[in-house]
């Protein structure tokens, strides 16, 4: 009687090492995450060519490449298409579609054949309940280092949000830069949040007004102002 051996893939964590691949793309050989060593990177999936709403994600993010690559990151693609349908899907999206005033879009960064499903395992980009043969919309911000960032999945019927995904990467490299972390909705300009105190004295310090700088709600949840002007300076172009 004949078995079948389920091999078992673990999801990857935000803190992991991006799993390593070599990969044949629409702008040739890859290997990754090596050949993106000392840059940010977003990985991302699609669950198919030839398909409405991977059309508009796709006009999306080519248009706003050049704003990513000024935050310093780079834009890598995969679906689990051939390449030859990859290359048929981007010139079809350059020489016939508009989708909001975006028209003649040229997509630039690579996108990965996967027919064996290979990257899409290792990633968890498969997923039984939304389906066996297509990637779900899975996005992976990946360090300078190589390090998982963050990592959000969206269902096949959710297109996503763009801007979203900049501000994650320009929180990121602010967090990184600045050592501080980020509430909820910020942008460039806004206040950002400090570590809690971690000693009864540097929360009495705080509480009192020692702490130059700082705009303390209670000893745990204090903010401070940096500029947009120094945030960008910052974070961009590196």
């Amino acid at each position: 009687m004949e078995t079948t051996e389920q091999v078992q893939v673990s999801m990857p964590r935000i803190g992991d090492a991006a799993s390593e691949f070599k990969a044949v793309t629409t702008q040739g050989e890859i290997n990754f995450p090596a050949d993106y060593k000392g840059s940010w990177v977003i990985l991302f999936s699609h669950p198919a060519d030839f398909t409405p709403v991977c059309t508009t994600e796709f006009m999306t993010f080519a248009s706003m490449e050049d704003k990513f690559l000024e935050a310093g990151c780079k834009l890598v693609g995969l679906s689990v298409d051939g390449l030859y349908s990859h290359i048929a899907w981007l010139r079809t999206i350059q020489q016939k579609i508009e989708y909001r005033g975006m028209k003649n879009i040229e997509v630039k960064f690579p996108l990965i054949e996967d027919i064996t499903m290979n990257v899409a395992k290792k990633y968890g980009m498969i997923m039984p309940g939304e389906s066996s043969t297509k990637a779900v919309r899975a996005v992976f911000v990946i360090d300078p280092k190589g390090i998982i960032r963050t990592i959000i999945y969206y269902p096949l019927s959710l297109g996503r949000n763009f801007d979203e995904l900049y501000r994650v990467v320009l929180a990121l490299k602010t967090a990184d830069e600045f050592n501080i972390a980020t509430p909820a909705d910020w942008r460039p300009g806004d206040d950002v949040i400090i570590s809690p105190a971690g000693s009864c004295g540097s929360a009495k310090d705080r509480m009192e007004g020692k702490d130059e700088g700082l705009e303390c709600k209670d000893w745990f949840f204090c903010t401070k102002k940096i500029t947009k002007e120094t945030i960008l300076d910052k974070v961009l172009k590196k």
